[in-house]
């Protein structure tokens, strides 16, 4: 008998980006139902790593924190809007700020130890190294 490994906030995850994506679709539009930033994520895996890549553009590198804590990644940081000027009339504010959190499970273990970031143009790449996996022992239980 094979155990499954239970996590209920990873179904939650999937059913939160499935409502999310149906909202955005409303926004192309002209429908917006939150004005939050909320920036996109990619997490792909190959060979012997996890890489994230996350679009966070108009946000300083020194607002961007980036925590790995039992295989759960959790980026966050803000936005800063810049202070507007009184001589300025706006004909359209389509841009959001402030601040953001997202936390993810990482599919596989990761070396805490051995995580490389980089942050340019708006564009941060984590790369988190892969732990070879544990054999995995199978212990035969003499029936009485």
């Amino acid at each position: 008998m094979t155990l499954v490994k239970f996590e209920p906030l990873k179904e939650l995850e999937t059913l939160h980006d499935r409502i999310q994506r149906y909202f955005e679709d409303f926004t192309n539009f002209g429908f917006t139902f939150a004005d939050n930033f909320n920036p996109r994520i990619d997490i792909s895996e190959d060979n012997d790593s996890i890489n994230v890549v996350a679009e966070i553009p108009g946000v300083k590198k020194e607002n961007v924190k980036i925590t790995l804590q039992d295989n759960i990644l959790t980026i966050e940081g803000e936005k800063k809007k810049e202070e507007e000027k009184k001589e300025k009339n706006y004909y359209r504010s389509e841009r959001v700020f402030g601040s953001f959190k997202r936390s993810f499970t990482l599919p596989t273990e990761v070396d805490a130890d051995n995580v490389e970031a980089k942050f340019e143009n708006g564009m941060l790449n984590i790369r988190l190294k892969k732990l070879n996996p544990k054999p995995k022992k199978e212990k035969v239980i003499e029936l009485k």
